[in-house]
Protein backbone atom coordinates (compact mmCIF):
# COMPACT_ATOMS: atom_id res chain seq x y z
CA UNK A 1 0.00 0.00 0.00
CA UNK A 2 2.67 2.80 0.77
CA UNK A 3 4.64 1.56 -2.34
CA UNK A 4 1.35 2.57 -4.88
CA UNK A 5 1.04 5.39 -2.63
CA UNK A 6 4.58 6.39 -3.24
CA UNK A 7 4.22 5.80 -6.98
CA UNK A 8 1.38 7.92 -7.46
CA UNK A 9 2.98 10.90 -5.35
CA UNK A 10 5.83 10.64 -7.98
CA UNK A 11 3.53 10.65 -10.89
CA UNK A 12 2.00 13.40 -9.70
CA UNK A 13 4.85 15.77 -9.23
CA UNK A 14 6.31 14.46 -12.47
CA UNK A 15 3.27 16.15 -13.87
CA UNK A 16 3.74 18.98 -12.17
CA UNK A 17 7.05 19.33 -12.69
CA UNK A 18 6.06 19.13 -16.62
CA UNK A 19 3.39 21.86 -16.36
CA UNK A 20 6.05 24.29 -14.90
CA UNK A 21 8.28 23.67 -17.91
CA UNK A 22 5.16 24.03 -20.42
CA UNK A 23 4.14 27.07 -18.48
CA UNK A 24 7.71 28.63 -18.70
CA UNK A 25 8.14 27.59 -22.94
CA UNK A 26 4.83 29.25 -23.08
CA UNK A 27 6.06 32.55 -21.19
CA UNK A 28 9.77 33.28 -21.95
CA UNK A 29 10.72 30.99 -24.99
CA UNK A 30 13.83 30.72 -26.60
CA UNK A 31 13.66 33.37 -29.40
CA UNK A 32 12.77 36.01 -27.08
CA UNK A 33 15.40 35.45 -24.67
CA UNK A 34 18.02 35.25 -27.36
CA UNK A 35 15.99 38.35 -29.29
CA UNK A 36 17.84 40.34 -26.36
CA UNK A 37 20.91 40.27 -27.46
CA UNK A 38 22.27 42.55 -29.42
CA UNK A 39 25.24 41.32 -31.84
CA UNK A 40 27.26 44.01 -32.85
CA UNK A 41 30.41 44.65 -35.05
CA UNK A 42 32.97 47.11 -34.45
CA UNK A 43 31.35 49.76 -36.25
CA UNK A 44 28.19 49.04 -34.76
CA UNK A 45 29.03 49.89 -31.04
CA UNK A 46 31.45 52.79 -32.48
CA UNK A 47 28.23 54.43 -33.93
CA UNK A 48 25.99 53.64 -30.60
CA UNK A 49 28.69 54.86 -28.61
CA UNK A 50 28.83 58.44 -30.45
CA UNK A 51 25.37 58.36 -30.03
CA UNK A 52 24.70 57.69 -26.11
CA UNK A 53 27.59 57.17 -24.77
CA UNK A 54 26.98 59.13 -21.21
CA UNK A 55 30.43 61.40 -21.11
CA UNK A 56 29.70 62.25 -25.00
CA UNK A 57 25.90 63.48 -23.88
CA UNK A 58 27.44 65.43 -21.50
CA UNK A 59 29.71 66.98 -23.57
CA UNK A 60 27.05 68.18 -25.95
CA UNK A 61 25.18 69.65 -23.11
CA UNK A 62 28.13 71.86 -22.56
CA UNK A 63 28.58 73.17 -25.91
CA UNK A 64 24.51 73.88 -25.40
CA UNK A 65 25.38 75.72 -22.10
CA UNK A 66 28.60 77.44 -24.28
CA UNK A 67 26.24 78.33 -26.90
CA UNK A 68 23.53 80.15 -24.14
CA UNK A 69 27.05 81.65 -22.78
CA UNK A 70 28.01 83.36 -26.11
CA UNK A 71 24.22 84.59 -26.43
CA UNK A 72 24.35 86.27 -23.18
CA UNK A 73 27.29 88.02 -23.50
CA UNK A 74 26.30 89.17 -26.94
CA UNK A 75 23.31 91.13 -25.56
CA UNK A 76 25.11 93.32 -23.51
CA UNK A 77 26.48 94.80 -27.33
CA UNK A 78 22.76 95.09 -28.57
CA UNK A 79 20.37 98.31 -27.14
CA UNK A 80 18.63 96.95 -24.24
CA UNK A 81 14.89 98.28 -23.80
CA UNK A 82 12.52 98.05 -20.48
CA UNK A 83 8.90 98.64 -20.13
CA UNK A 84 7.31 99.93 -17.00
CA UNK A 85 3.68 100.59 -16.04
CA UNK A 86 3.24 102.32 -12.54
CA UNK A 87 0.48 103.40 -10.65
CA UNK A 88 0.89 105.47 -7.58
CA UNK A 89 -0.96 107.68 -4.26
CA UNK A 90 1.18 110.32 -2.61
CA UNK A 91 0.29 113.37 0.14
CA UNK A 92 3.38 115.68 1.50
CA UNK A 93 2.11 118.07 4.71
CA UNK A 94 5.54 119.93 4.28
CA UNK A 95 4.17 121.50 1.17
CA UNK A 96 2.00 123.82 2.86
CA UNK A 97 4.37 125.87 2.99
CA UNK A 98 3.98 126.74 -0.71
CA UNK A 99 0.36 126.31 -1.04
CA UNK A 100 -2.76 124.48 0.42
CA UNK A 101 -3.16 122.78 -2.53
CA UNK A 102 0.13 120.91 -2.77
CA UNK A 103 -0.84 119.15 0.83
CA UNK A 104 -4.07 117.47 -1.24
CA UNK A 105 -3.17 113.59 -2.09
CA UNK A 106 -2.09 112.77 -5.59
CA UNK A 107 -2.46 110.30 -8.11
CA UNK A 108 0.01 109.52 -10.03
CA UNK A 109 0.37 106.95 -13.26
CA UNK A 110 2.59 106.41 -15.58
CA UNK A 111 3.59 104.14 -18.65
CA UNK A 112 6.98 104.00 -20.62
CA UNK A 113 9.52 102.78 -22.29
CA UNK A 114 13.64 102.67 -21.53
CA UNK A 115 16.29 102.44 -23.78
CA UNK A 116 19.79 101.77 -23.18
CA UNK A 117 22.32 101.73 -25.43
CA UNK A 118 26.35 101.14 -24.82
CA UNK A 119 28.19 103.62 -26.95
CA UNK A 120 31.90 103.17 -25.27
CA UNK A 121 32.87 100.46 -22.97
CA UNK A 122 36.63 100.88 -22.72
CA UNK A 123 36.56 96.87 -24.71
CA UNK A 124 34.31 95.22 -21.97
CA UNK A 125 32.12 94.19 -24.65
CA UNK A 126 34.17 93.20 -27.23
CA UNK A 127 36.61 91.19 -24.83
CA UNK A 128 33.19 89.38 -23.28
CA UNK A 129 31.76 88.35 -26.68
CA UNK A 130 35.31 87.00 -27.84
CA UNK A 131 36.13 85.70 -24.82
CA UNK A 132 32.38 83.90 -25.03
CA UNK A 133 33.15 82.85 -28.68
CA UNK A 134 36.79 81.09 -27.85
CA UNK A 135 34.41 79.26 -24.91
CA UNK A 136 32.30 77.96 -27.66
CA UNK A 137 35.36 76.63 -29.27
CA UNK A 138 37.01 74.95 -26.45
CA UNK A 139 33.21 73.70 -26.20
CA UNK A 140 33.67 71.95 -29.28
CA UNK A 141 37.67 70.37 -28.53
CA UNK A 142 36.21 68.72 -24.91
CA UNK A 143 33.35 66.81 -27.07
CA UNK A 144 36.47 65.74 -28.95
CA UNK A 145 38.09 64.15 -26.00
CA UNK A 146 34.79 62.49 -24.92
CA UNK A 147 34.26 61.40 -28.43
CA UNK A 148 37.71 59.75 -28.84
CA UNK A 149 38.24 58.55 -25.38
CA UNK A 150 34.84 56.66 -26.00
CA UNK A 151 35.92 55.46 -29.29
CA UNK A 152 39.31 54.17 -27.31
CA UNK A 153 37.16 52.38 -24.49
CA UNK A 154 34.71 50.80 -26.37
CA UNK A 155 37.69 49.28 -29.42
CA UNK A 156 39.57 48.05 -26.59
CA UNK A 157 36.08 46.23 -24.58
CA UNK A 158 35.38 45.13 -28.08
CA UNK A 159 38.48 43.05 -28.46
CA UNK A 160 38.32 42.17 -24.51
CA UNK A 161 35.22 40.10 -25.66
CA UNK A 162 37.25 38.70 -28.69
CA UNK A 163 39.86 37.77 -26.36
CA UNK A 164 37.87 36.19 -23.75
CA UNK A 165 35.85 34.17 -26.66
CA UNK A 166 38.63 33.12 -27.60
CA UNK A 167 40.47 31.85 -24.31
CA UNK A 168 36.74 29.77 -23.96
CA UNK A 169 37.69 28.28 -27.35
CA UNK A 170 40.80 26.84 -26.30
CA UNK A 171 39.60 25.71 -22.92
CA UNK A 172 36.74 23.88 -24.51
CA UNK A 173 39.09 22.56 -27.10
CA UNK A 174 41.31 21.14 -23.79
CA UNK A 175 38.50 20.04 -22.19
CA UNK A 176 37.36 17.80 -25.02
CA UNK A 177 41.05 16.65 -26.40
CA UNK A 178 41.56 15.64 -22.79
CA UNK A 179 38.08 13.81 -22.82
CA UNK A 180 39.32 11.74 -26.31
CA UNK A 181 42.70 10.79 -24.33
CA UNK A 182 40.31 9.44 -21.41
CA UNK A 183 38.27 7.46 -24.08
CA UNK A 184 41.10 6.11 -25.14
CA UNK A 185 42.55 5.26 -21.81
CA UNK A 186 39.91 3.50 -21.19
CA UNK A 187 39.79 1.39 -24.16
CA UNK A 188 44.05 1.14 -24.05
CA UNK A 189 42.76 -0.45 -20.31
CA UNK A 190 40.19 -3.08 -21.86
CA UNK A 191 42.72 -3.86 -23.91
CA UNK A 192 45.12 -4.79 -21.61
CA UNK A 193 48.06 -1.87 -22.85
CA UNK A 194 47.37 0.56 -20.07
CA UNK A 195 47.32 0.55 -16.50
CA UNK A 196 44.69 1.51 -14.02
CA UNK A 197 46.88 4.36 -13.60
CA UNK A 198 46.71 5.83 -16.73
CA UNK A 199 43.05 5.99 -16.99
CA UNK A 200 42.58 7.65 -13.55
CA UNK A 201 45.72 9.72 -15.07
CA UNK A 202 43.11 10.59 -18.01
CA UNK A 203 40.21 11.36 -15.41
CA UNK A 204 41.94 13.98 -13.38
CA UNK A 205 43.66 15.91 -16.50
CA UNK A 206 39.36 16.01 -17.68
CA UNK A 207 38.44 17.53 -13.61
CA UNK A 208 41.23 19.94 -14.07
CA UNK A 209 40.24 21.31 -17.32
CA UNK A 210 36.66 21.99 -16.41
CA UNK A 211 37.10 25.43 -14.11
CA UNK A 212 39.29 26.70 -16.73
CA UNK A 213 36.09 26.70 -19.09
CA UNK A 214 33.70 28.16 -16.23
CA UNK A 215 36.71 30.83 -15.52
CA UNK A 216 36.75 32.16 -18.97
CA UNK A 217 32.65 31.67 -19.97
CA UNK A 218 32.84 34.52 -16.53
CA UNK A 219 35.32 36.08 -17.98
CA UNK A 220 33.23 36.48 -21.70
CA UNK A 221 30.19 37.79 -19.32
CA UNK A 222 32.25 40.57 -17.16
CA UNK A 223 33.60 41.95 -20.75
CA UNK A 224 30.13 42.02 -22.72
CA UNK A 225 28.96 43.70 -19.47
CA UNK A 226 31.75 46.48 -19.69
CA UNK A 227 30.94 46.59 -23.11
CA UNK A 228 27.41 47.15 -22.33
CA UNK A 229 28.22 50.43 -19.92
CA UNK A 230 30.13 52.08 -22.12
CA UNK A 231 27.59 51.75 -24.54
CA UNK A 232 25.02 53.03 -22.27
CA UNK A 233 22.06 50.14 -22.89
CA UNK A 234 20.14 49.56 -20.35
CA UNK A 235 18.03 46.52 -21.66
CA UNK A 236 18.97 43.38 -23.10
CA UNK A 237 22.83 42.50 -23.52
CA UNK A 238 25.19 42.29 -26.06
CA UNK A 239 27.32 40.42 -28.06
CA UNK A 240 30.30 40.60 -30.84
CA UNK A 241 31.40 39.28 -34.13
CA UNK A 242 34.59 39.79 -35.51
CA UNK A 243 38.28 38.23 -35.32
CA UNK A 244 41.12 39.23 -33.66
CA UNK A 245 43.50 39.18 -37.00
CA UNK A 246 44.89 42.73 -37.97
CA UNK A 247 47.10 43.52 -40.78
CA UNK A 248 50.38 44.27 -39.44
CA UNK A 249 51.42 48.14 -40.91
CA UNK A 250 54.32 50.15 -40.39
CA UNK A 251 53.11 52.69 -37.15
CA UNK A 252 54.92 56.35 -36.75
CA UNK A 253 58.12 57.03 -35.10
CA UNK A 254 58.04 59.07 -32.29
CA UNK A 255 58.92 62.20 -33.56
CA UNK A 256 56.48 62.46 -35.93
CA UNK A 257 53.63 60.86 -33.12
CA UNK A 258 54.73 63.98 -31.51
CA UNK A 259 54.33 66.44 -33.51
CA UNK A 260 51.04 65.28 -35.08
CA UNK A 261 50.23 64.53 -31.19
CA UNK A 262 50.59 68.59 -30.49
CA UNK A 263 48.95 69.55 -33.79
CA UNK A 264 45.97 67.32 -33.11
CA UNK A 265 45.41 66.66 -29.42
CA UNK A 266 41.77 68.14 -28.57
CA UNK A 267 42.98 68.42 -24.81
CA UNK A 268 45.89 70.85 -25.94
CA UNK A 269 43.81 72.58 -28.18
CA UNK A 270 41.45 73.22 -25.56
CA UNK A 271 43.95 74.54 -23.35
CA UNK A 272 44.97 77.03 -26.22
CA UNK A 273 41.33 78.35 -26.02
CA UNK A 274 41.21 78.56 -22.65
CA UNK A 275 44.32 80.23 -22.71
CA UNK A 276 42.97 83.17 -25.04
CA UNK A 277 39.78 83.19 -23.22
CA UNK A 278 41.80 83.99 -19.89
CA UNK A 279 43.91 86.72 -21.95
CA UNK A 280 40.16 88.21 -22.58
CA UNK A 281 39.40 87.81 -18.58
CA UNK A 282 42.21 90.04 -18.04
CA UNK A 283 40.86 92.80 -20.34
CA UNK A 284 37.38 92.45 -19.19
CA UNK A 285 38.97 93.06 -15.44
CA UNK A 286 40.82 95.81 -16.65
CA UNK A 287 38.28 97.89 -18.04
CA UNK A 288 36.30 97.87 -14.69
CA UNK A 289 37.51 101.51 -13.56
CA UNK A 290 37.64 103.25 -17.16
CA UNK A 291 35.29 105.12 -18.42
CA UNK A 292 32.16 104.17 -20.32
CA UNK A 293 29.33 105.84 -21.93
CA UNK A 294 26.05 105.12 -22.76
CA UNK A 295 23.21 106.47 -24.69
CA UNK A 296 19.89 106.54 -22.48
CA UNK A 297 16.33 107.25 -23.63
CA UNK A 298 12.78 106.72 -22.73
CA UNK A 299 9.44 107.79 -24.22
CA UNK A 300 6.09 106.89 -22.14
CA UNK A 301 2.75 108.57 -20.89
CA UNK A 302 2.21 110.35 -17.27
CA UNK A 303 -1.09 110.87 -15.26
CA UNK A 304 -1.20 113.48 -12.52
CA UNK A 305 -4.38 113.49 -10.34
CA UNK A 306 -5.38 115.71 -7.38
CA UNK A 307 -8.98 116.55 -5.85
CA UNK A 308 -9.67 119.82 -8.32
CA UNK A 309 -7.35 119.00 -10.91
CA UNK A 310 -5.54 116.65 -13.38
CA UNK A 311 -3.85 116.61 -16.40
CA UNK A 312 -2.39 114.11 -18.64
CA UNK A 313 0.34 113.59 -21.64
CA UNK A 314 3.35 111.88 -23.22
CA UNK A 315 6.63 112.41 -22.04
CA UNK A 316 10.32 111.57 -23.58
CA UNK A 317 14.00 112.10 -22.66
CA UNK A 318 16.69 111.31 -24.27
CA UNK A 319 20.72 111.60 -23.24
CA UNK A 320 24.37 110.86 -23.36
CA UNK A 321 25.59 109.69 -19.78
CA UNK A 322 29.68 109.64 -18.98
CA UNK A 323 30.13 106.86 -15.86
CA UNK A 324 34.18 107.27 -14.52
CA UNK A 325 34.53 104.59 -11.33
CA UNK A 326 37.61 106.32 -10.66
CA UNK A 327 38.27 104.78 -7.37
CA UNK A 328 36.94 101.41 -6.45
CA UNK A 329 38.90 100.97 -3.38
CA UNK A 330 41.47 98.52 -5.24
CA UNK A 331 38.62 96.41 -6.79
CA UNK A 332 39.79 96.29 -9.73
CA UNK A 333 43.44 95.89 -9.27
CA UNK A 334 42.48 92.76 -7.27
CA UNK A 335 40.60 91.47 -10.11
CA UNK A 336 43.21 92.00 -12.55
CA UNK A 337 45.62 89.91 -10.55
CA UNK A 338 43.07 87.38 -10.78
CA UNK A 339 43.13 87.16 -13.67
CA UNK A 340 46.26 87.25 -14.67
CA UNK A 341 46.96 84.40 -11.98
CA UNK A 342 44.65 82.30 -14.11
CA UNK A 343 45.95 82.59 -17.25
CA UNK A 344 49.93 81.99 -15.80
CA UNK A 345 48.11 78.73 -14.34
CA UNK A 346 46.37 77.68 -17.89
CA UNK A 347 49.99 78.33 -19.43
CA UNK A 348 51.48 76.17 -17.02
CA UNK A 349 48.85 73.29 -17.39
CA UNK A 350 49.52 73.42 -21.35
CA UNK A 351 53.69 73.01 -20.62
CA UNK A 352 52.57 70.10 -18.57
CA UNK A 353 50.22 68.94 -20.58
CA UNK A 354 52.96 68.60 -23.55
CA UNK A 355 55.16 67.00 -21.31
CA UNK A 356 52.45 64.34 -20.52
CA UNK A 357 51.71 63.77 -23.81
CA UNK A 358 55.12 63.19 -25.00
CA UNK A 359 55.20 60.39 -22.28
CA UNK A 360 51.95 59.27 -23.68
CA UNK A 361 53.38 59.28 -27.04
CA UNK A 362 56.67 57.32 -26.21
CA UNK A 363 54.55 54.77 -24.64
CA UNK A 364 52.12 54.30 -27.53
CA UNK A 365 55.21 54.00 -29.67
CA UNK A 366 56.74 51.22 -28.10
CA UNK A 367 53.80 49.88 -26.94
CA UNK A 368 52.94 49.05 -30.88
CA UNK A 369 56.61 48.42 -31.76
CA UNK A 370 56.49 45.67 -29.25
CA UNK A 371 53.27 44.46 -29.81
CA UNK A 372 53.89 43.76 -33.32
CA UNK A 373 57.23 42.27 -32.91
CA UNK A 374 55.26 39.52 -30.47
CA UNK A 375 52.71 38.66 -33.04
CA UNK A 376 55.42 38.83 -36.08
CA UNK A 377 57.58 35.89 -33.70
CA UNK A 378 54.35 34.22 -32.70
CA UNK A 379 52.92 33.80 -36.11
CA UNK A 380 54.60 30.48 -36.57
CA UNK A 381 54.67 28.96 -33.39
CA UNK A 382 51.05 27.97 -33.29
CA UNK A 383 51.42 25.69 -36.50
CA UNK A 384 54.90 24.24 -34.79
CA UNK A 385 53.02 23.67 -31.42
CA UNK A 386 50.12 21.96 -33.71
CA UNK A 387 52.74 19.84 -35.26
CA UNK A 388 53.91 18.78 -32.40
CA UNK A 389 50.91 17.23 -30.35
CA UNK A 390 49.92 15.68 -33.47
CA UNK A 391 53.19 13.72 -33.57
CA UNK A 392 52.85 13.29 -30.25
CA UNK A 393 49.57 11.74 -30.24
CA UNK A 394 50.65 9.42 -33.20
CA UNK A 395 53.73 8.41 -30.93
CA UNK A 396 51.61 7.68 -28.00
CA UNK A 397 49.20 5.45 -29.83
CA UNK A 398 52.21 3.63 -31.30
CA UNK A 399 53.77 2.89 -27.82
CA UNK A 400 57.03 5.48 -28.64
CA UNK A 401 55.72 8.61 -26.56
CA UNK A 402 54.58 8.72 -23.13
CA UNK A 403 51.48 10.67 -21.70
CA UNK A 404 53.72 13.39 -20.46
CA UNK A 405 55.03 14.00 -23.46
CA UNK A 406 51.48 14.28 -24.93
CA UNK A 407 50.36 16.53 -21.79
CA UNK A 408 53.37 18.95 -22.71
CA UNK A 409 52.37 19.44 -26.49
CA UNK A 410 48.91 20.00 -25.36
CA UNK A 411 50.22 22.51 -22.82
CA UNK A 412 52.51 23.70 -25.78
CA UNK A 413 49.70 24.27 -28.16
CA UNK A 414 47.11 26.21 -25.28
CA UNK A 415 50.24 28.26 -24.11
CA UNK A 416 50.84 29.10 -28.55
CA UNK A 417 47.49 30.05 -29.07
CA UNK A 418 46.65 31.86 -26.18
CA UNK A 419 49.96 34.05 -26.39
CA UNK A 420 49.04 34.61 -30.12
CA UNK A 421 45.25 35.70 -29.22
CA UNK A 422 46.04 38.14 -26.90
CA UNK A 423 48.86 39.22 -28.61
CA UNK A 424 46.56 40.08 -31.27
CA UNK A 425 44.63 41.71 -28.60
CA UNK A 426 47.19 43.92 -27.55
CA UNK A 427 48.65 44.52 -31.23
CA UNK A 428 44.61 46.13 -32.42
CA UNK A 429 44.72 47.82 -28.90
CA UNK A 430 48.11 49.31 -29.53
CA UNK A 431 47.08 50.44 -32.39
CA UNK A 432 44.26 52.20 -31.60
CA UNK A 433 46.13 53.99 -28.47
CA UNK A 434 48.32 55.39 -30.60
CA UNK A 435 45.94 57.18 -32.97
CA UNK A 436 44.37 58.29 -29.48
CA UNK A 437 47.23 59.64 -28.27
CA UNK A 438 48.18 61.22 -31.61
CA UNK A 439 44.65 62.81 -31.64
CA UNK A 440 43.73 61.11 -34.94
CA UNK A 441 40.93 58.66 -33.54
CA UNK A 442 38.07 58.53 -35.50
CA UNK A 443 39.33 60.78 -38.98
CA UNK A 444 39.06 58.99 -41.62
CA UNK A 445 42.33 57.48 -43.00
CA UNK A 446 43.65 58.66 -46.52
Amino acid sequence: MDVVILWNRMRLAGCLGVAMLLLAAVLFPPAAVCAQTRVLTLEDALAIAAEKNRDIEKARAYIAWAQGKYVEERAAAYPQLTASVSQGWDRDESQKIYSPMQTERTERRSAQIVLTQPLFTWGQVSAAIRAAKVGLQSADEQLRIYRQAAERDVSAAFYDVLLAREFRTLALHDLEQKKRHLEEARRRHQAGVATDYDVLAAEVSVENARPETIRTENQIRTARERLRFLLAIENGEVDVTGSLKADLVPHRSFEDAFALAREKRPDLADLRYRIGVARELVVLAGAQDKPRVDLKGSYGWNYLEQPTVYGDGPSWAVGVQLSYPFFDGFRTRGRVAQAESDLRRIRIDEARQIDAVALETREAVNAARVSEEIVRSLAGTVTQAERLLAMAEKGYELGVKTRLEVEDAQLNLRQAKGSLSRASRDYLVARVNLDWVTGTLGETKP
